[in-house]
This record gives structure tokens, sequence and C-alpha cells, in this order.
């Protein structure tokens, strides 16, 4: 008899309500179902190396994978490491895996050798799938382990690679009876303060981010096109392009190249895209480059931004350059995708925006105790999205898993509104004079100078031991540093910021160190 495997929406005091079958295996809800609904010929996924796929030949490949990786013995909650560029294939491995009742674990594509063999010993996987381009990194990394996976299999490129394999399965597939709340996907953490965490993520948890942020926030319908310059392999990306453009039957666009000005341009143009999702130093390198290429995206309708708070002087460049509503939000791994946004009319500049539908915030002092409107503390949040707990690390999971809230460990404030304001992450909040401080305001500051292209702040000590802001500035035109120019600066933040605020040192870098989600690792430039 062939099981439900259905989420039942209702509509209770204005919110939506979620309410899913007894047995639920979340690769239905996202793959099967557009049988059902009729989408087998519609096109979801077109990449930009000239490739498209339909519904119907997605959910054929979803079970041949699933098959293929039955058939090399893999068990119920065995781990499928995923090094997997954007790709149709990333599609078939994570969906497949899930609906046979295995544990799919994308991994930043972007990490060393040295990375793949912490994730490949702390994950335990039983499979590894990797994409060519990585096969230097992997193979390094597996020679360096005395446990390796039973499987090592690339995705092209051999007799034995995936994609051979894959045509020889079978294209029949049940999905494996679940729950949904059984495990369904690890995602490790961006490592933004250090070592990545594997986030425990349940088979609900797609649904809920998919529901309330890309239906309920942002209002995506099947007629829309994504594209997302955040890649596949960490959560917004895995949202973006991948878990809203299923959710609702829409298309996606999939490029497996680092993201520029220039190409993010190109694809919007050539496919059409109506939902474009960036981070803000993308968005910042675009609008310096906007007047010069002058390209047309008359066909978006909506871009989102996170990864790292939106400088205000950037959204409103946007806004009057570009007059494409740009909307500010922060999510993380653990809760899967964004929890606070502005709304597209409801744009607040240095305003996180407020509490995204089925999520819930306080902000809290160092004793756990809810603070004032206006009061600075440390943000938690709660919903129905957020990671059971992370893999083999218990002390980190009671840290940061508090009586079913996550501390997101930011500083925020909230008005009386109901509005979020960042003030940064709690570690990179500075003391000075006895006062605390954000280094996002300073940053912010820094960035509405014509000349600045991105900034970071963070503690220093002076000569006398005291803790002071400085400042690291990526230009728009490298060749304008100077000492001058640094004087300029100092002066420019001083007629904006409190005087106690303004930054005792500038240095001009090159490039900031930052995650593949676009956060700035401050704890690199502390060190």
């Amino acid at each position: 008899m062939m099981q439900d495997h259905s989420v039942k929406l209702t509509q209770v005091e204005g919110q939506t309500a979620l309410e899913y079958a007894p047995i639920f295996n979340v690769a239905a809800a996202f793959i099967d179902r557009h049988l059902e609904e009729g989408r087998a010929d519609k096109i979801v996924i077109r990449t930009t190396r000239g490739e498209q796929l339909s519904y119907g030949e997605l959910a054929d490949r979803v079970n041949r994978c699933g098959n293929l990786l039955l058939d090399l013995d893999a068990r119920a909650g065995d781990r499928v490491l995923m090094i997997i560029k954007d790709s149709a294939e990333f599609f078939y491995v994570f969906w497949g895996a899930i609906k046979a009742g295995l544990i799919p674990v994308p991994v930043n594509t972007l990490l060393t050798a040295l990375d793949y063999e912490y994730i490949i010993s702390d994950s335990a996987c039983r499979i590894l799938l990797y994409s060519p381009e990585f096969k230097v990194e992997v193979e390094t990394a597996l020679s360096a382990l005395e446990c390796r996976p039973a499987h090592c299999i690339p995705i092209e490129g051999q007799d034995t690679s995936f994609k051979t394999l894959l045509g020889a399965a079978s294209p029949e597939l049940d999905p494996v009876p679940s729950s949904s709340t059984d495990e369904c996907f690890w995602l490790y953490s961006s490592g933004s303060t250090g070592r990545p965490k594997g986030a425990v993520h349940l088979h609900r948890d797609m649904v809920v981010s998919s529901q309330y942020y890309g239906v309920d926030t942002l209002g995506i319908q099947e007629d829309d096109v994504c594209f997302s310059a955040a890649k596949l392999f960490f959560a917004y990306g895995l949202g973006n392009a991948m878990t809203f453009p299923l959710w609702v039957g829409a298309a996606t666009v999939l490029d497996d190249a680092p993201p520029t000005p220039a190409s993010a341009f190109k694809i919007i143009r050539e496919y059409r895209a109506t939902l474009f999702f960036g981070v803000p130093t993308l968005y910042a390198a675009q609008l310096h480059e906007y007047k010069t290429l002058s390209p047309d995206i008359t066909s978006l309708r909506l871009c989102i931004s996170a990864g790292e708070a939106l400088p205000p002087d950037i959204l409103s460049r946007w806004h009057d350059i570009v007059g494409v509503p740009l909307l500010d939000g922060i999510g993380s791994t653990e809760a899967l995708h964004i929890f606070i946004s502005n709304r597209k009319d409801d744009i607040k500049p240095a305003c996180t925006g407020r509490m995204v539908p089925g999520y819930l915030g306080k902000i809290v002092d160092e004793n756990g105790i809810e603070v004032k409107y206006g009061e600075q503390g440390n943000l938690m949040i709660k919903a129905d999205s957020t990671a059971k707990y992370y893999w083999n690390n218990p002390a980190k999971t009671a840290q940061t898993m508090v009586d079913g809230w996550i501390n997101t460990g930011d500083t925020y404030y909230r008005d009386d509104a109901g509005y979020f304001y960042y003030c940064g992450r709690n570690d990179d909040m500075l003391k000075v004079g006895g006062i605390w401080c954000s280094p996002f305001e300073i940053e912010s500051a820094l960035c509405s100078h014509p000349k600045v292209l991105e900034a970071a702040v963070v503690a220093k000590a002076d000569d006398n031991d005291l803790i002071k802001p400085a400042a690291y500035v990526v230009l728009n035109d490298p060749a304008e540093a100077s000492s001058v120019l640094s004087d300029e600066l100092l002066k420019h933040c001083k007629s904006v910021l409190a005087r106690y605020k303004y930054p005792r040192w500038i240095y001009f870098v090159d490039a900031l160190p930052k995650t593949a989600t676009g956060k700035i690792q401050r704890f690199k430039l502390r060190g």
C-alpha cells in the first residue's frame, strides 16, 4: 500500500500551520509530488553549461541514485558525504539518499585536504561522492586516514563513475518510511569561528524553511526562476537554489563557477531570473561595476541578502541605482535558513527586519534573562527547522541548543515594534571606554564612504592595553590607499559616529578573510 508522505497546510490565526502524515519521507514531498501534480514535463533545473532537466527526469534519477546507494550496501542512517559542485547530480544524490533512508552530508567544495580529512573522519561516512575538480584534495585527505569510507566515487570521468553506475540502476524506488522528526541530513557549519560542526537536521526542517520563509515571506511561486550566487553546499544556498523552487514547483539556475558581478548579471539576463540571492560583498561589487556593465536585469522582482549584515549604504545605493527591492535577513546552519527578514513592502536600512512566520526570537543577557526593548543582548531563536544536535559534539550542543532554543551567538537589540537590529557577533563586540560598541556600526560608517568597498572592524589593544577598534578596509581602487585617505576615513567616521567609536587604526587590505557563505572571519584578523 502506497504511503501518504503529505504535508497539510492550514491557516490558523493568520499563519500557516503544517501537519505531516504519520509516515513522512521528505523526498516524496519535494520530488514525487510534482509527478502527481502534473509537472513531469516542466523544466526544474537549468545549468550554465547548457543542461536542462524536467521534474520527471529529476524523479527518475533520484530513484536511480537511491537504488545505486543501496546497491553499495548502504544501510539506514549511513552517511553519504557530498563534495559535489552545483549541478543536477547534487540533487540526485541529496534526494536519492533521503528517499533510500540514508543521510546526505553536503560539504563545502572550497575546503582544503586537511578540512576534508577532519570531516570524513568526523562524519564516519560510508560513501563519498565527489566532483572530479576536487580529486586532488579528496585523495590527499583519504591518504592521511586509516579508516576510510567503504566507497569513494567520482561523479564522472571514470568507467566506474557515478554517472555510469546511475544508468544501470533501477528507476523504481519507494520512499523509506520515516517520520517528520526523524534525522534526515547534515550540514557542517561554515567555520567562521573555528572547526566546522555537523548540524543534524530532520525531515520536517526543509518544509518549515521553504514554507515560512520561501512562500510566506518571499512569496515564491511556481512561475519564479531562482538564481543563487551562494552555492548549494551550505544552508543559504540549499534553500535558495533547491528547496524553495522544489517546494512550489518553480525553476532554478545552477552555476558551478565562482560568482562575479559580470557572471551574475549575465545569468540573470539569459535565464530571466526573478529571484536573486547574494551576499553583501557581491552586491557591493555589482554596484561598483553597474555603470560599466549596464546589465539587463528587468526580469528580477526581488533580491535577497544574507551571510553578513547588509550595510545601509549598499542597500540605499542598490535601491537608487538598480531599483529592485533588496531584502536583508539573518539565518544560520542550525536554523537551516533565514529567520529574521525585511519584507518587500517593509524595508528598513540598518535593520534585519522582523521574525519570519513560524519562528520565535528573544534577546537575553548573560544570565539568560530576557532584556528590555532597546537593550542589547544575545539573540536566541526557536522553530521547527532547527537542528536536533551537533554530531559528535555534546559540549557544543549543550552550549548552543538550550531548552529548544538556539543560541545564535549574535548580539542584537529589538525595538517595541518588533524590529531587530544587528550589533555584531558576541565574540566581536568591543568595549571601548567601558561602553559596548558594535563593529557593524563602524563598518557601516566606513562603507558609506564612496572610496570603500567593504570593511571589517575588530578589537585591538593600544599601548596601554586598552581595547580600541581597528579597521581593515578594502577599497574600490586599491591604488588609492594612502595615509591621506586613512586620515580622510577617520574624519568621515568621526563625523557620523559617537566620538569613542571611531577606528584608531586603519589597515588597507586587498581582501577580507571569509567563509564560503560570505561571513567575515574576524578571528583571523584578530589573530
